[in-house]
């Protein structure tokens, strides 16, 4: 008996859905940064609109995920630290963007296993941004 698995999916990006579900997600954290009184001081560091910001996350969250480079094939390496230090990130914007992205990942059923394990990665790389205007 010749049974076809399904393939596995190796990057978190296969996991999440992709780019789809990418977008989805992205969407979903900033109509919720927008609307949630919770968020205020994570939507107040991003300026009047948020279109430039969904495009951009949107491009890196592909690549960082493991799927299509979207945002180095635009700008190069990411740089992240260093583009983020114009703004003012301290503790309270870092958790409140790691809490609506968290939330959004729920809203969007993002797998728990993964879930888990972005929350982990999302704190990491958030934490690095914050910054002297702390």
């Amino acid at each position: 008996m010749n049974i076809e698995k399904k393939p596995v999916a190796d990057t978190p990006f296969d996991q999440i859905g992709g780019e789809a579900k990418v977008q989805a997600l992205v969407e979903r954290f900033y109509d919720l940064m927008d609307r949630e009184p919770s968020y205020r001081a994570v939507r107040a560091a991003h300026g009047n609109v948020l279109d430039d910001a969904r495009q951009r996350l949107f491009w890196f969250l592909c690549g960082w995920l493991g799927g299509p480079q979207h945002y180095a094939e635009r700008f190069g390496h990411p740089r992240l630290r260093r583009r983020h230090l114009p703004f003012k990130i301290g503790t309270l914007e870092r958790d409140q963007w790691l809490a609506c992205m968290d939330q959004a990942m729920g809203e969007t059923g993002v797998p728990d296993a993964l879930r888990s394990q972005l929350r982990e990665a999302f704190f990491k790389t958030a934490d690095l941004m914050r910054n002297p205007h702390d």
